[in-house]
């Protein structure tokens, strides 16, 4: 899903296909941001960010990353290069993506400060857990241009309310908490979910823990 949320930020894919569904006589209405030679910086490199390394690569991206527990021979087992701080990391980065879990330690892990030290043309990827970012100075970041954009899939408050700001800019992309979810995921949690009911009929331990 952070792959897909990059891409279609950077791209403006969401924005370009209200203008042309709009029948806005203006054709190309922004200009989208390449991928190959930029800077991904991945805060979190557990099995999603490691994941996303990989993609970024792929389009001949230099990865980074850092978090509070990170080592740099973690980093160079992953292939990524290591950054010593979160400043580091968030000063080089033209896209920066979160993939780290929620705690009271990590907690507005990205704070007013942390935001005030990206490059104006980075973008902000979250589809970790909202609470990681500062809601309320990433919306004072976004409204002042201050960074290119971002892209996120989760929020403080889910459902987003219908009247959050974050509904009414243009240079933010927002999806409903799909990252963690597919068609074959359903499949796999309702396959396993009935599973669990034969068992517990049978009275048989759960097979799997949905």
């Amino acid at each position: 899903m952070q792959s897909q949320l990059i891409l279609a930020t950077m791209r403006h894919i969401v924005t370009e296909d209200a203008n042309i569904k709009a029948k806005n006589p203006q054709w190309q209405t922004l200009v989208p941001a390449g991928l190959s030679g930029k800077t991904i910086g991945l805060i979190g490199l557990g099995r999603l960010g490691s994941q996303t390394a990989r993609i970024a690569k792929a389009f001949n991206m230099k990865v980074i990353a850092w978090s509070p527990n990170l080592t740099e021979e973690r980093a160079s087992e992953a292939g990524v290069g290591f950054a010593s701080t979160k400043a580091e990391l968030l000063q080089q980065s033209d896209v920066v993506s979160l993939h780290i879990v929620l705690s009271e330690r990590t907690r507005h892990i990205i704070t007013a400060s942390d935001l005030a030290l990206l490059k104006r043309q980075a973008y902000l990827i979250n589809s970790s857990r909202g609470p990681l970012i500062d809601e309320s100075a990433l919306l004072a970041v976004l409204k002042a241009k201050a960074i290119a954009g971002a892209g996120l899939d989760v929020y403080d408050q889910e459902p987003l309310p219908l009247n959050h700001p974050l509904r009414e800019l243009d240079n933010v992309t927002l999806s409903p908490h799909n990252g963690y979810v597919n068609d074959s995921s359903y499949k796999d949690f309702w396959e396993q979910t009935v599973d669990n009911i034969v068992s517990f009929l049978d009275g048989q331990p759960k097979r799997k823990i949905v």
